[in-house]
């Protein structure tokens, strides 16, 4: 009697075990499936039909100097409450003859993989020149231009700069997009709360960084924030899936 009564009290530890496994299982599942759900996320084009895109993570014009996992075309999608706030954006800035570029938006998680690979392998400098000619690798990582999980991912950021409509040409904004260092941070040369420009030798000029103001100042109207160390980078303040890290690939979505 006791051996049974130990074979079944074993049978059951077996059998929590089991069920334990199993919903471990079906919960990883569950996260996967989830980060893998479109269903709530637009083509901006769709959103803001004057939107002019430039991938850069779907080219080699970038500062890893290849085309990102996951980004399989060339296209820029948000969800579809950050879309409409940008359209807002759009709008307000097209009567000031501005209208936007964008450089990057959705950004699924293995793309950030992507990013931290390249990060890891010291001996990959190859574009240095171009976008961290002041950094260490180390540095990139330590100051935060890359990190292992991304606000892009969770759909609402977006990076952008404006174009001149009249003119057909991007805005001179004393940088480049993805360039790490001072110099793409929003206070360079200036006060972002005054809008008072302080000129230093080398640094942007006053045109430059009212350039700069004019984007963050319309994007601040509509519901976005801006990131301290990048001119261009913005996430929307109330964003819907603020724990959420998606991975479905960056490909045109069915229009919604």
């Amino acid at each position: 009697m006791r051996r049974f009564t130990l074979l079944m009290a074993l049978g059951l530890i077996m059998t929590a075990g089991l069920m334990t496994g199993c919903k471990s299982a079906q919960e990883a599942a569950r996260v996967k499936d989830k980060t893998m759900d479109s269903s709530q996320f637009v083509n901006i084009t769709d959103v803001v039909p004057d939107a002019i895109l430039e991938i850069r993570y779907y080219g080699t014009y970038n500062f890893v100097g290849a085309r990102m996992d996951g980004y399989e075309q060339p296209v820029a999608l948000m969800t579809r409450v950050a879309a409409d706030s940008l359209r807002a954006v759009s709008d307000d800035l097209k009567r000031h003859g501005y209208c936007l570029k964008i450089y990057d938006a959705y950004r699924p998680q293995r793309a950030v993989d992507h990013f931290m690979r390249w990060a890891l392998d010291l001996n990959d400098t190859i574009t240095r020149a171009y976008f961290y000619p002041y950094l260490t690798k180390k540095q990139v990582f330590d100051q935060e231009y890359v990190a292992r999980r991304s606000g892009h991912s969770r759909g609402s950021t977006v990076d952008l700069t404006l174009v001149d409509m009249a003119r057909g040409k991007e805005v001179d904004m004393g940088g480049t997009f993805d360039w790490f260092g001072v110099e793409s941070h929003p206070d360079y040369c200036g006060d972002p709360e005054t809008l008072e420009y302080h000129p230093q030798e080398g640094g942007i000029t006053s045109e430059q960084f009212y350039n700069r103001m004019v984007l963050r100042a319309a994007m601040l109207r509509h519901g976005f924030k801006p990131l301290d160390n990048e001119w261009w980078h913005f996430t929307l303040k109330d964003e819907p899936f603020p724990d959420t890290y998606f991975n479905f690939p960056v490909s045109t979505l069915p229009q919604r």
